[in-house]
């Protein structure tokens, strides 16, 4: 069937959707340059992440496809796990799939993320409660934080 494809200016920034074979395979932040394509799952799928967006939404109904290995699926099923709100470190992520020592490994998987926001890799900080590295910049991952009223530690 191919690639679908569509960018959605939220409040944060511009993202892109992509989907193949009726499911997303992709919400990040490069645009690939391919023609728009409002299919129906990407038009719920933007709209979803609109109400996300405007704290009407804290579930997402979208069926996903990610693909890579054994590591990447297990990070992004913990991913998914992390309430709305809430965060969680990489040492956390890393003792929930089973590799308490590959905090390293688990972080590159993490940063691989294909499905930025609905896979929800931006509750993930650093153990000393910093914001650390984000596809779309700091700043966004911030700004999702925010969205979900998430505040950070008082030192």
């Amino acid at each position: 069937m191919g690639i679908s494809c569509a960018s959605l200016r939220t409040p944060a920034g511009m993202i892109y959707i992509h989907e193949c074979d009726g499911n997303i395979v992709y919400i990040g932040f490069e645009d690939i340059g391919e023609e728009e394509a409002v299919t129906p799952l990407i038009k719920k799928t933007k709209d979803q992440l609109l109400e996300y967006f405007d704290g009407r939404r804290r579930e997402f109904d979208i069926p996903l496809l990610v693909e890579g290995g054994d590591l990447q699926s297990k990070v992004c099923g913990a991913l998914m796990t992390i309430p709305y709100g809430e965060t969680r470190t990489y040492s956390d992520i890393a003792a929930s799939v089973g590799t308490p020592k590959a905090v390293r490994a688990v972080a590159t998987s993490i940063g691989k993320n294909p499905i930025s926001i609905i896979i929800p890799c931006h509750r993930v900080i650093g153990s000393d409660g910093k914001m650390r590295g984000y596809a779309g910049g700091i700043s966004f991952k911030e700004h999702l934080l925010e969205t979900e009223g998430w505040r950070p530690p008082r030192k």
